[in-house]
Parts: C-alpha cells; sequence; structure tokens
C-alpha cells in the first residue's frame, strides 16, 4: 500500500484539478507547490536549510503561474527533499514513518502532468478524430 496509494493520490488530485478551467487550474497549481514547499518548516529536521528551500519553490511557483514547467521543476525538487527527509527519519507527517516516501512517489507524478502542461484528463479520455 506505500507504494500503490501515492499513485492513487496523484491520479486523484489530477483528476479534480482536471476540473478546473485554465487558467484558474495553472494557479491553483502554483499555490499548492508554494505550499507543499513550506511543509516540512515546522519540524522538518533540516534547520535554515527549510527555509531556503521553501524560498526557492516560493520562486518557482511565482515563475509558475505563467510557466507549468516552472511547477513540474518544483514537483522534482520537493520529490528530492523528501527523499532526504525519507532517508533522515524526519517525515512530512511525523505519525506515519513512511510519508515522505509516498510523497516522493507521487511528486513525480505531477511533475510529469505539470511538464506536459496540466492537460485535463478528459482530453486523454476523448478520441481524437481524423482531418479530413
Amino acid at each position: 500500500m506505500n507504494l500503490i496509494s501515492p499513485v492513487i493520490i496523484a491520479v486523484v488530485y489530477i483528476a479534480l484539478c482536471s476540473l478546473l478551467p485554465e487558467p484558474t487550474r495553472q494557479k491553483f497549481n502554483a499555490l499548492m507547490i508554494a505550499g507543499a514547499g513550506a511543509v516540512y518548516t515546522s519540524g522538518g529536521g533540516m534547520g535554515a536549510w527549510e527555509m531556503a528551500f521553501t524560498a526557492v519553490l516560493t520562486f518557482c511557483a511565482y515563475k509558475g503561474l505563467a510557466d507549468y514547467r516552472w511547477i513540474g521543476l518544483a514537483w522534482l525538487l520537493h520529490t528530492a527533499w523528501d527523499v532526504v527527509h525519507h532517508v533522515k527519519g524526519a517525515p512530512i507527517i511525523p505519525a506515519f514513518e513512511h510519508s515522505s516516501l509516498g510523497c516522493a512517489i507521487c511528486d513525480p507524478i505531477l511533475a510529469v502532468w505539470m511538464f506536459r502542461g496540466a492537460p485535463a484528463i478528459q482530453t486523454w479520455l476523448t478520441p481524437k478524430r481524423a482531418a479530413v
């Protein structure tokens, strides 16, 4: 379950975000990654590095308001930070030992979606018609 549930969470997140029209979807995702950048600051165990990381992700979120690739980059940076926290034993949710590992599985899925321009999932399910 530690490996499957993060994938399910990513798919559900993508499906729900797909309900948002553009540019609201992009703005929402920029806000989400800005918040994700700050989740470890209240006890993540990396001291001042937590604040520096938050600043980097906040910058990426700001740039992401205009370009999804910045949001994708931020999710990949968050993945790396999740791995650091997992290895150090300072999980994102202290009550769940493997929560940072789960986040490290979920985040790259979101990054790939962002690098693709965060298309609505409905476009994946609609067959394309051949041009006549």
